[in-house]
């Protein structure tokens, strides 16, 4: 759940799975076309999305076509649920703003905890 997490966080990452949910089958460079970033940093969010198996890759001729594998993204939905399901209604996110800022929370936290600790001075 955290790789997809970490996969998501990124609003370029989020972008491109939103251009492939509705089952599109999209070229890199057509995806690469849709933002004003390099065509090397659009292969580099592809190549996240595609380890962390939330797209799948198919090589036709000397094209890759991408295509969103949805199943990946279950355990996170089910754990994002778990924020909404108070008994009381106060207590319940109002949307999905909540339920990103808490991921995005999460995977900040993550990557804290993975940090080496910084070499400590010398104070002789």
């Amino acid at each position: 759940m955290d790789e997809v997490a970490a996969a998501i966080a990124d609003p370029v990452r989020r972008e491109i799975l939103e251009m492939l949910r509705d089952g599109a089958r999209l070229s890199a460079g057509t995806i690469a076309e849709r933002f004003a970033i390099s065509r090397p940093a659009v292969s580099r969010h592809l190549r996240v999305l595609r380890e962390s198996g939330l797209v799948r890759d198919e090589t036709v001729g000397r094209q890759r076509f991408y295509a969103l594998d949805a199943s990946r993204l279950t355990p996170l939905a089910q754990w994002l649920a778990l924020f909404e399901q108070s008994d009381r209604p106060e207590d319940r996110p109002s949307g999905w703003e909540h339920h990103l800022d808490a991921l995005e929370t999460e995977v900040y936290r993550t990557r804290r905890e993975r940090r080496p600790p910084e070499p400590k001075e010398n104070t002789a």
